[in-house]
């Protein structure tokens, strides 16, 4: 999947300076974390130091110990660095408490079994969809995607899915700092566009990706949403065109919004009114 163009971010919500010794550098690691997780294409040493507002050599030190226990990763050719996997697995564990990713695992494989097709699952965060679970194709040509890896909301699947379910109000003040970026020539990058394509989404229950993530690759997906009708992710089916033609793209919608409606039931969750 393709990443989202890195972006510069303020403080991290609650980010003040600790006083004294250990508490100090927890407070200053976990800083870091929040920024790195927030730029998944990597910050340099001088960007990480500038938004804590702490010394580069101080950065270094909190970096290297982060390094030491694998949270966080140096990308070797630019020297830009990234969250590491314990960071992910950690975050991960709060949706495993939801049940969301265990409970939603036996439906992925079920999708691929009946499909022939990947299937994926995945969350808002901001505006990026994260992609946490998968079940991959048998098939010699098919889609893989990184665990981790995201997608801006309005170029995939997922991220229309959720962001079509988000209520008026919090899409509407989503959208007005979003840069809608052309990922591939099908990419729905106006905005009076993209709101249709949100009320088709509604009306239909699921949402389509013709292209508009990565050429010649077809996804459709449907939400799973929480006890007040809200999203709480989406789980998707993508591959190859050549499998998946228009007219199947459609009938798999109806499968992929019939299983994630069975997932929304299974965790207690509320079906919202179309």
């Amino acid at each position: 999947m393709s990443e989202v163009k890195r972006r510069s971010v303020g403080r991290p919500a609650g980010a003040t300076k600790a006083s004294g010794g250990h508490s100090q550098s927890l407070v200053r690691g976990l800083t870091l974390l929040e920024y790195l997780s927030a730029s998944p294409l990597g910050l340099a040493l001088s960007e990480l130091a500038e938004m804590a507002d702490l010394a580069p050599s101080t950065t270094h030190r909190l970096l290297q110990a982060l390094q030491s226990q694998g949270f966080v990763t140096q990308e070797s050719e630019q020297g830009l660095w990234r969250i590491d996997v314990k960071t992910f697995r950690i975050g991960n564990s709060f949706l495993e408490a939801r049940d969301v990713v265990a409970k939603s695992r036996p439906f992925l494989r079920r999708l691929t079994a009946e499909t022939g097709e990947t299937a994926n699952l995945g969350i808002r965060d901001g505006a990026t969809a994260v992609f946490l679970a998968q079940h991959e194709s048998p098939q010699m040509m098919r889609m893989i995607t990184r665990l981790g890896s995201r997608a801006p909301l309005h170029a995939s699947g997922v991220g229309k899915a959720l962001l079509a379910w988000m209520s008026e109000e919090e899409r509407a003040e989503l959208l007005k700092g979003y840069e809608l970026g052309r990922v591939t020539e099908n990419t729905l990058y106006q905005t009076d566009t993209l709101l249709t394509e949100m009320a088709a989404i509604r009306a239909q229950g699921f949402a389509c990706d013709r292209e508009e993530h990565a050429i010649g690759l077809h996804c459709v997906a449907a939400c799973i949403y929480d006890e007040h009708g809200t999203p709480l992710a989406a789980i998707s089916v993508s591959g190859p065109m050549a499998r998946i033609p228009e007219e199947r793209l459609l009938a798999l919608g109806a499968l992929v919004r019939k299983i994630a409606d069975e997932i929304t039931l299974q965790l207690g969750g509320h079906l919202p009114r179309c």
